[in-house]
């Protein structure tokens, strides 16, 4: 009898320990652990919950994080914990982090709605929207595989005028069907994967038109995530390269490459820069590698080949309406040695709508992960993006 007691308290004691086991750092569960110590989490839930998500009301009904091997599988996306934890306000931008935030566009230019009208176009003057920043997005409703939040607002451009919007979004996790019938591919057992998208409606709410004179808007989609050391941002291109690089100064080609139809871009999160692809280039696909992890991430958005788009530079523009599809941002120190991440971006944009009262404009952002051996990666990559990894020059 007393061998049976000792043997139900070993079972107990181990019971409690693992309950009070501290998910490791860099793994899904500690990231969600933290989340919910500070802001209200809605985690989705998929494969038995090897594939989650964790979203934040908060931050705009902003995907924080996702995993493909449950609470103890890496956590891709990036998160500002410091920043979180603090519950400061910071002045231009609260970086928080996550890997599928809601923004609009356009950032700079006559029609920008990140300055107010008449400042000069520099850092002095930049200020994220304070909606697309701190302000909560309402839910409207939560299930196992979505959640769905909504937004009404106004935001006055760099021109004066005022646009009255409401955003609908619906972020859904995929099962594996779905995973394999938006890429195109077969998955197997040799590999782990998680992939989601969200939906983002705006409606014109004004009484008047929105028109290309006064300004127009796009929806735009950025995905923070975690870099390393080898981490390559990849940019598949169609027809004659137009590659916009010159957001922060020139990039050498230890850093960008293009060859072959695929833009290669370092994403190590040390050397602040970013690249652009204008509608002639686009594909409807990104994605980024990472060697060391065996991680491969592929984003889909929605684009059927419109030409206006909205121009983010930070400068007058003769053209305000040949912005970029697609972006790619690496983090890095900024001038005075300082540093947001380190991160990298993926994102995506919306063309420009010249909406009427009460007409709408939808942008999808899909968001993929696959881990696993090697040439579970190589084929994956192969089969949805058409490149073959073999051939990263870095």
């Amino acid at each position: 009898m007393k061998q049976l007691k000792s043997h139900i308290w070993f079972l107990s004691a181990l019971f409690i320990v693992a309950c009070n086991k501290q998910p490791a750092k860099g793994t899904f569960g500690y990231d969600a652990q933290f989340l919910q110590k500070h802001k209200e989490t809605i985690l989705l839930k998929e494969k038995e919950g090897q594939s989650q998500l964790a979203i934040v009301p908060d931050y705009q009904g902003r995907v924080m994080t996702s995993t493909a091997q449950g609470e103890e599988g890496k956590s891709y996306g990036w998160s500002n914990h410091e920043l979180s934890a603090s519950g400061a306000i910071q002045p231009k931008i609260n970086a928080v982090g996550g890997e599928d935030r809601f923004w609009l566009g356009p950032e700079g230019g006559q029609y920008s709605i990140f300055f107010p009208p008449g400042a000069s176009f520099d850092f002095a003057n930049w200020k994220t929207p304070t909606v697309l920043d701190t302000e909560p997005f309402d839910i409207s409703s939560v299930s196992a595989d979505r959640a769905v939040f909504e937004k009404r607002f106004q935001l006055r451009n760099y021109q004066g005028f005022v646009f009255d919007l409401k955003v609908e979004r619906e972020v859904s996790i995929f099962g594996k069907k779905e995973i394999e019938q938006n890429l195109g591919i077969t998955l197997n057992d040799d590999c782990a994967y998680v992939g989601y998208q969200s939906q983002n409606k705006v409606t014109n709410q004004n009484v008047e038109d929105w028109s290309r004179d006064k300004g127009l808007l796009s929806i735009w989609i950025l995905g923070m995530f975690a870099p390393s050391e080898e981490t390559v941002i990849l940019l598949p291109y169609k027809d004659s390269l137009q590659l916009n690089s010159a957001y922060f100064g020139s990039i050498d080609d230890s850093r960008l490459q293009a060859d072959s139809g695929v833009v290669y871009f370092r994403g190590d999160g040390k050397y602040r820069s970013k690249i652009g692809l204008p509608p002639a280039n686009a594909t409807g696909l990104i994605g980024s590698y990472d060697p060391g992890n065996q991680v491969l991430t592929i984003v889909k958005h929605s684009f059927n080949g419109d030409s206006l788009y909205v121009n983010s530079l930070w400068e007058h523009q003769e053209y305000p309406y040949r912005g970029d599809v697609v972006n790619a941002y690496n983090d890095g120190p900024l001038a005075d040695g300082s540093q947001l991440g380190p991160f990298y971006e993926l994102e995506s944009s919306s063309s420009a709508k010249a909406l009427q009262p009460g007409e709408a404009m939808t942008h999808i952002h899909a968001t993929f992960h696959f881990e696993g051996e090697q040439e579970a990666i190589y084929r994956i990559a192969q089969e949805a993006l058409g490149i073959d990894l073999s051939k990263i020059p870095y």
